[in-house]
């Protein structure tokens, strides 16, 4: 969770145009195929069997793999000099996360019908109020980096020692999350807007979707919380 700001240099009005369209084109694709995927996943069964599996082991090892792969797609995408090196990373991820998701997909949809509609509906809002007020008020908001930095190791070390000792984090702690996740939105967002360079559209996506799993994640917690 840690993020590190890459300053670049300023664009013209319209190379950053294309430049945001191409970012957003990449996350809507990033996001239709981690829809696709779930959705294969779901209707052929294999939803269950990896379900079962993830929840069969130590979630502790399925979190950290999972923080491994992100890692290593956000530094690829980042670095990566070739487009195709960065498409793969950008690729791998989303398959990561739909992955990671199952579990909980699965469980919400078994146990609790209606919440992952009502929750996917609540992100899509919250992503889209995020984002217009970033590119209304045209604000740079990487004064939020020692907040995402600093609060994304709280909420890891929360995680392990709830894993660890077996304990319910509760609706609280997803409530934190879900305003976590709405800040990595506008840090996200206004880097973007501020701070990415040409070429680096496929990184500025990847980072933009792995902010609102985040937030579907949470929010769907809270809304199973209800349940």
């Amino acid at each position: 969770m840690n993020r590190t700001i890459q300053y670049a240099p300023a664009m013209a009005a319209e190379q950053q145009a294309d430049f945001i369209l191409k970012t957003y084109a990449h996350l809507f694709g990033a996001i239709s195929g981690f829809v696709f995927i779930e959705y294969y996943l779901f209707t052929t069964g294999y939803a269950e069997t990896i379900a079962r599996a993830l929840l069969g082991v130590s979630w502790l090892m399925v979190l950290g793999g999972f923080i491994l792969v992100a890692w290593l797609a956000s530094r690829a995408a980042q670095s990566a000099k070739s487009a195709s090196t960065q498409y793969l990373a950008l690729a791998a991820f989303v398959a990561a996360e739909a992955i990671i998701f199952v579990p909980l997909l699965y469980i919400a949809e078994s146990y609790a019908p209606g919440t992952i509609e009502n929750a996917a509906v609540v992100t899509l809002l919250a992503f889209t109020a995020l984002t217009a007020v970033v590119f209304v008020t045209r604000k740079n908001f990487s004064f939020l980096q020692p907040f995402m930095m600093w609060g994304g190791m709280l909420a890891m070390g929360m995680i392990v020692f709830s894993v660890l000792f077996g304990s319910s984090l509760g609706l609280w702690f997803s409530a934190a999350m879900v305003l976590y996740a709405g800040g990595a939105v506008l840090f996200d967002t206004s880097k973007i807007l501020h701070e990415y360079g040409p070429g680096q559209h496929v990184a500025a996506s990847l980072q933009l979707f792995a902010s609102i799993a985040l937030l579907f994640w949470y929010v769907l917690m809270l809304f199973m919380g209800d349940d």
